[in-house]
């Protein structure tokens, strides 16, 4: 399968060009998005289909011209609509140059944006591979130093107007032992959510709407796990319950006797025979 790698023309990205030429150059096209928000910003276009060639690459460009005034979420939008459609038009998957810091920067967005569970395992879209996951901002820069790799600085990342360069500068502000160790706890909290959420997915793949479902599945889960398949569960429903509901029904799901129901909302109920329960929702 065809490989979109999304180059801006900064260190990350044009790490992650050279690291997957050397693995295997067959099936690599370079895709540069322009977002016209910087004058400039033409520089680095010419600067990463010129260094795409040099590798012999085949280069995807385009020039948003999205002004100076656009926001950091309509510019990402913009991007990825950019990335998606040229992975569509060459049977191919997406590739980023996303590593742990940047990981580390969304986790802290998530939480200041009151985050459900889910936000502290960000970055997970199944059509896009991120290999520098694993790597520091640190690991990048000592790569490209090493290997020689030239690179543009994208003078936005300096715009304060952007949360991700605050929080950013709020991390180096900490000094770099109290830096180092939040980005590591944050890092080791993301494996632990990210295994979870692959987890889930893989069971919601399979569950369908159906009469009845297994008590004793329900029984053998974790809390949180139990919580999101259940909550999923009653989506079919059109059904939405808070934390503390969700918790009191899956108690239900394990305490209550056979031929005995249990009000999940005032309306909505769950009724229970030794080994399954169903789910009925009362619509007015």
């Amino acid at each position: 399968m065809k490989k979109i790698l999304a180059v801006s023309g900064g260190v990350d990205s044009m790490v992650l060009m050279h690291m997957m030429h050397k693995d295997n150059p067959e099936g690599l096209i370079v895709a540069h998005f322009d977002h016209g928000i910087r004058q400039n910003s033409a520089d680095d276009y010419n600067f990463v289909e010129r260094e795409a060639k040099k590798l012999g690459l085949k280069f995807i460009g385009t020039h948003a011209k999205l002004g100076v005034n656009c926001s950091e979420d309509k510019a990402r939008m913009a991007r990825y609509e950019f990335l998606r459609t040229c992975a569509r038009n060459n049977n191919a998957k997406i590739y980023t140059a996303h590593h742990s810091d940047d990981i580390v920067e969304s986790i802290i967005i998530n939480i200041l944006r009151g985050t459900g569970w889910r936000g502290l395992s960000p970055m997970r879209s199944s059509d896009i591979g991120r290999p520098l996951s694993n790597l520091s901002k640190a690991d990048i820069y000592r790569y490209a130093a090493k290997n020689q790799i030239v690179f543009r600085q994208d003078q936005t990342n300096n715009d304060e107007k952007y949360l991700r360069n605050r929080i950013r500068e709020w991390l180096i502000s900490l000094g770099t032992e109290r830096s180092t160790d939040l980005k590591l706890k944050l890092f080791e909290k993301y494996i632990t959510q990210r295994n979870l959420a692959i987890e889930i997915d893989e069971i919601l793949a399979e569950i369908k709407q159906k009469p009845n479902y297994s008590r004793r599945f329900f029984k053998n889960l974790d809390s949180r796990t139990a919580a999101e398949i259940l909550r999923h569960i009653l989506r079919f429903y059109d059904i939405s319950l808070t934390r503390p509901q969700l918790s009191r029904a899956l108690d239900a799901i394990c305490t209550f006797p056979t031929n005995s129901r249990f009000s999940l909302n005032g309306s909505n109920f769950m009724y229970f025979s030794r080994h399954t329960f169903s789910v009925e929702s009362v619509k007015n």
